[in-house]
């Protein structure tokens, strides 16, 4: 792994924490933990915290899905794909079938069982 794949792993689990940490403040149908935080209520009105929060949600949510979908790229397998298939079949020989078959013999007839009357 290289550098720059791990600092956007980091940022995105502190990312993920913020947004577990911001959608616990939201104000949801009991009230939430954002009833607890009067001050901030009176502060910027009820509405304008609920709005800030929801963008901060909206745009974490964004920065989670770019920076997830950018860490891809930064791996670098040395610019030669890897064939699973080759490694597999050099692992494991192949099964050898038999050449001939075996015969066919006649089984053996068991005596027929009559139902008691």
């Amino acid at each position: 792994m290289n550098a720059l794949f791990t600092v956007l792993t980091v940022l995105v689990l502190i990312a993920s924490i913020l947004i577990t940490l911001i959608v616990l403040l939201q104000n949801g149908k009991g009230g939430g933990l954002a009833s607890n935080f009067v001050a901030g209520n009176q502060t910027f009105g009820v509405r304008q915290t609920t709005d800030i929060l929801e963008k901060i949600t909206w745009g974490l949510v964004a920065f989670i899905f770019v920076f997830s979908i950018v860490s891809t790229f930064t791996l670098n397998n040395g610019g030669k794909g890897v064939d699973y298939t080759e490694k597999i079949e050099m692992a494991a020989p192949a099964p050898e079938f038999p050449s001939e078959l075996p015969s066919a013999e006649a089984p053996a007839e068991a005596p027929a069982e009559t139902p008691a009357e």
